[in-house]
Order: structure tokens, then C-alpha cells, then sequence
């Protein structure tokens, strides 16, 4: 089992350049390519908002080269990608980017969150516009389980994909072999919102391709690293046995390395490492 995990965290520290070679250097397979800079978003005024990052300009596909080169040069690959959100049709143009970089940069999905608020059928409208593209880059799209809160019990409650059973009918409203599932475990076991991780993994099966690996205290959204909080890992990497998974274990325990000074990203980076093996070790253990 190879194991992965985003940039995004790390690249808020010492840069998308830097988190490359040090997921490399951390004993990581492979890394997740965060695009959450190429467009900001103002969830108070709903409106985007430009962003001077490289992967905003005219450059964008050289600098995904660039990040690609980096991960080879260090003997790791980028196998998956993380496109910008919300997912409404103002973003519709830096979607299409999201996935035309992941491809650069070497990867073979690109998550594409639901819009939370939206059926499956209205949602599948968003991932009839992009298949075409992604197709011709080579790229399959990934949708994933999302979550709502709700202010009065301060709690998780339904989203789009938050349970088995919607997140089957996102995948059937398609019904397309380059659209495939990526499961957030930390929001499939956050209370309120959904089935779990492991119905949730059971009810996927092969259409489970991709994972966001963190844990949570089963009431927030944590992004913390495994082994920290409330998840149960071994009920989970038996489920993903069992459907016989054949992804990567990607983390997205992306609230980590927050309180990391910037001189100490690799040490931080290492410790993700060394939670993401212990889970590949469990799956590769599991009878």
C-alpha cells in the first residue's frame, strides 16, 4: 500500500516547492496537489476573489511542471489533486485548470467537492460539463462526502454525498467509469452527518478510488494527523480490505501542521508519514 498526502498545509509554511521535497524526504509515495490558492473565495460576500499565486497566472502549467520535476527529482509521483471550491459555476473556468494541472503535474484524479446544497442530478450537470475535458487530460473526477452544520444541536448534519446512499446516486446520476468516489473519513465520522466510514466504504466498493485519511473528534471537521482523536483506523482499513481497495492512503490532515515554526515542517511532516505507514502496515497486515 503507497501512501500520499496533501501539500496544501505544508505550502503555507515554506512554499508548494518545498512541501514537494519534504513529503519525499518524509518516506511519502506519492503527493496530493492542493489547489485552493489558484482562486480565493469570500464565503461572507459569496463572491471569488483573485489570487496572485502562481497557479493563477499564465504560468500555471509551468508551474505544475515545475512541482512535477521536483517529486521525480526526489523519487516520488503527484497522484491525486485537490480542485479549488466552492464548487459554483463563477469557478466553473479554474475547475477545468484544476484538472489540465493535475494532469501536468502527473496525477490520475482530481477531487471535485459537490456543491453541498445541490441533488445528485444537479450536481452531476457540473460533472457533465468538466468529464469531456478531464477526460481528454487523462484524469478521472472524483466527487466526496461533504457536510452542513447545524447551529442549534452544534453539530454535523446532511450535505451532498454525506451518506451511502447519496453518494450512490451522485455516482449513478453519471454513471461514468472516470467519475469515482473519494472518501473523507474524517466527515463520514463526524456525528449528524452521515452512515460512517466503514458502511460508507462497504456500500462504495469499487467505486472508492481515493481517500482523505484524518482524524476528528467525531464532532468537527479536524484535520488532525491519525491515531489523535476519536477514529477507529483498524474497523476502517478492514473495510478497505475487505472491497479490496486499490488507491493510495492519502492523508488530509491538513490542520496539523499549523502550530509547526516554519524550520520544523519536515519534523511535522515526518510524524504524517509515519501515521500514514502505520495505516498502510495495518491494511497490508489485515487477513
Amino acid at each position: 500500500m503507497k501512501i500520499s498526502t496533501e501539500i496544501g498545509s505544508a505550502a503555507q509554511l515554506v512554499g508548494e516547492e518545498k512541501a514537494v521535497e519534504y513529503v519525499a524526504k518524509a518516506g511519502f509515495d506519492a503527493w496530493d496537489f492542493s489547489m485552493f490558492d489558484m482562486c480565493g473565495y469570500d464565503w461572507r460576500k459569496k463572491v471569488l476573489v483573485p489570487s496572485d499565486h502562481p497557479l493563477a497566472s499564465v504560468d500555471y502549467l509551468k508551474f505544475a511542471r515545475k512541482l512535477k520535476q521536483i517529486g521525480l527529482d526526489n523519487g516520488i509521483v503527484c497522484n491525486q489533486s485537490h480542485a479549488p471550491f466552492p464548487s459554483i459555476p463563477p469557478m466553473r473556468p479554474f475547475l477545468k485548470r484544476a484538472i489540465e494541472c493535475t494532469a501536468e503535474a502527473g496525477g490520475k484524479i482530481c477531487i471535485i467537492h459537490p456543491d453541498n446544497d445541490k441533488s445528485a442530478e444537479e450536481n452531476a450537470e457540473m460533472y457533465f460539463d468538466l468529464l469531456p475535458f478531464a477526460k481528454e487530460c487523462g484524469v478521472k473526477i472524483a466527487t466526496e462526502n461533504m457536510w452542513n452544520w447545524n447551529e442549534k444541536t452544534e453539530e454535523a448534519c446532511f450535505a451532498a454525498c454525506a451518506t451511502s446512499e447519496s453518494f450512490l446516486e451522485h455516482l449513478n446520476a453519471v454513471n461514468d467509469s472516470s467519475f469515482v468516489a473519494c472518501l473523507d473519513i474524517g466527515h463520514a465520522e463526524m456525528r449528524g452527518v452521515g452512515s460512517g466510514a466503514v458502511n460508507m466504504i462497504r456500500a462504495l466498493g469499487p467505486h472508492l478510488q481515493a481517500l482523505h485519511i484524518h482524524d476528528t473528534d467525531k464532532i468537527h471537521d479536524s484535520h488532525q494527523i491519525p491515531f489523535s482523536m476519536a477514529i477507529d483506523f483498524q474497523s476502517i482499513v478492514a473495510a478497505l480490505k475487505e472491497i479490496h481497495y486499490q488507491g493510495y492512503f492519502t492523508l488530509e490532515a491538513s490542520y496539523y501542521l499549523e502550530n509547526y515554526p516554519k524550520d520544523e515542517v519536515l519534523k511535522g511532516v515526518k510524524e504524517l508519514a509515519k501515521s500514514a505507514r502505520k495505516l498502510a502496515e495495518m491494511f497490508e497486515q489485515e487477513v
